[in-house]
């Protein structure tokens, strides 16, 4: 039997971007990395609606995903659902929050890293199977993306969209096809797809289903209050709804919520972790407490390690908003060195508009950024940020700053350089566009303009977060994935002559 694959609004035409189409749209180049997708999930055992809940958490987890948003609620054996493109501001108007009726449902925020990121890509996606209906969205990357969907297509599965949570939810309902149960059906997910999945899903019947890849790779933690239980990629998103975290679920495993309690199982894998470091460089909110380690630590902890690594005579410590603040205030501790707010950031511009020329890049750090003129002029500066992945934002940075009448530039990254790309859930592109894959340290400062740069050491990152460095996925750092089919599509990427392949996305 084939499952019914349509969309939430039941449309059967067939998709309307092919992402290996030339002509299709580009994803746009927002600045330089984006952030990629939150999944939030609710059950209240008293029956309450959730709906100002799923609003609430997921404004909480805005930060992971503007492109998209979406929720499902379940109620009465019927799923009710909206989605589209923008913010959740804007999506979940008044009318809205009162479709999503119900005690059960699931939230969603999103970036696309595979397909052409149109609102048929938007999550939740809706499936049927055996007379069940499902609801699901996810946080990740499916590595393998391109391979398992030829197959099933060939079986006779329909898509209707770019979208690897469709894939997963394709992968769920053949797999309770065969075996009617809901662990099985996210074991059977996990023994075919390849790469990094946090899932919330919930039934027709108001069941939520929260499950984790064997890897772990993608956060998701649980809490819960006297009355609801919440599972969501951050804690932040946790706070807002005043549910007390509890933990995080373990590599491969899998939470079932109903009406007869909470139910966990380990349904695949040896328990082996393999987190993603840059959730504590970059991806989550300082205030997020990740697998067991608070985000404002471990960033605090970057910038001391940076101190230490690279002293230097400067009069102020920088932060290139928002993510460098907390690194900012350990190079500061450590360095005896004052901060100063350098650089202001226009918070009512949101996700700027599409920019496939590098003059529109700068002109969007320029309407972004501005530079505090009468604290860096004439002064020799230390200035901190995350990371650099392609380049071409750093370099703009550096002259904002230099041009505000900086006396010296001295650049700090928290993270080592990028020399391989992301297939877990960061648009980390192909090893010709990152910068550190094929330019030296020295080279990098020359084309950026700084006096002198010096990035995190890959040992000191490690020790920064607190974990083993056999925890943490540092494939983008050191070029050592944790899937096998990451390692594969590695080496396929480097030997490509062709730009801006995603090898994950080929059916070949």
């Amino acid at each position: 039997m084939v499952a019914n694959l349509s969309t939430v609004y039941g449309k059967s035409s067939p998709c309307l971007r092919n992402p290996r189409n030339p002509a299709a749209p580009v994803v746009s180049d927002d600045y330089e990395k984006k952030e990629y997708c939150g999944a939030f999930g609710i059950y209240s055992f008293s029956g309450q609606g959730v709906a100002f809940d799923i609003y609430m958490g997921l404004m909480n987890l805005q930060h992971r995903g503007q492109d998209a948003a979406g929720a499902a609620s379940v109620e009465g054996g019927k799923i009710n659902c909206v989605r589209k493109l923008g913010t959740v501001a804007s999506i979940f108007t008044p009318e809205a929050v009162s479709s999503l009726s119900g005690p059960v449902g699931i939230g969603h925020v999103r970036y696309p890293t595979i397909g052409a990121g149109g609102e048929e890509d938007a999550q939740p996606f809706i499936a049927e199977a055996r007379g069940r209906k499902f609801a699901l969205a996810h946080n990740g990357n499916i590595s393998n993306y391109g391979r398992v969907r030829k197959a099933m297509e060939q079986k006779g599965y329909k898509f209707f969209s770019t979208c690897d949570a469709e894939l997963i939810l394709a992968a769920f309902v053949e797999a309770y096809e065969e075996t009617p149960d809901l662990f099985e059906a996210a074991a059977g997910v996990m023994k075919r797809i390849d790469g990094a999945y946090s899932v919330v899903l919930i039934t027709d019947g108001g069941e939520l289903l929260a499950f984790r890849d064997p890897l772990a790779i993608r956060p998701l933690c649980w809490g819960r209050n006297e009355d609801k239980i919440v599972f969501a990629s951050e804690s932040v998103a946790l706070d807002i709804v005043k549910c007390k975290l509890q933990g995080d679920l373990a590599p491969g495993e899998a939470v079932l919520v109903s009406k007869d309690g909470i139910k966990r199982k380990a349904v695949a894998g040896e328990g082996r972790a393999r987190h993603c470091m840059f959730e504590y460089v970059y991806f989550s909110r300082p205030d997020s407490k990740i697998d067991g380690r608070w985000v404002y630590e471990a960033r605090h902890n970057l910038g001391r390690a940076l101190a230490r690594a690279a002293p230097v005579k400067a009069d102020f410590v920088v932060a290139v908003p928002d993510t460098a603040r907390s690194a900012v205030e350990g190079y500061s501790q450590e360095s005896g060195i004052p901060v100063a707010e350098g650089l202001i950031k226009n918070r009512y511009i949101g996700r700027t508009f599409i920019m496939p020329s590098q003059k529109k890049r700068v002109d969007a750090i320029r309407l972004k950024l501005n530079a505090v003129r009468h604290v860096v002029e004439g002064k020799s500066i230390v200035l901190i940020d995350d990371s650099i992945v392609r380049g071409t934002t750093a370099g703009p940075i550096v002259k904002l700053v230099r041009e505000a009448g900086a006396k010296e530039i001295h650049l700090r990254i928290t993270c080592p350089p990028v020399i391989g790309p992301c297939f877990y859930g960061i648009d980390l592109p192909t090893y010709k566009e990152l910068i550190a894959a094929n330019k030296s340290v020295e080279e990098i400062r020359k084309a950026v303009g700084a006096d002198s740069l010096v990035f995190q050491s890959v040992a000191d990152l490690v020790k920064a977060i607190g974990m083993k460095r056999e925890e943490m996925c540092l494939g983008c750092v050191t070029e050592e994935y944790p899937t096998q089919f990451g390692q594969e599509i590695s080496k396929k990427i480097k030997s490509s002559s062709e730009d801006g392949v995603r090898a994950w996305e080929e059916q070949g």
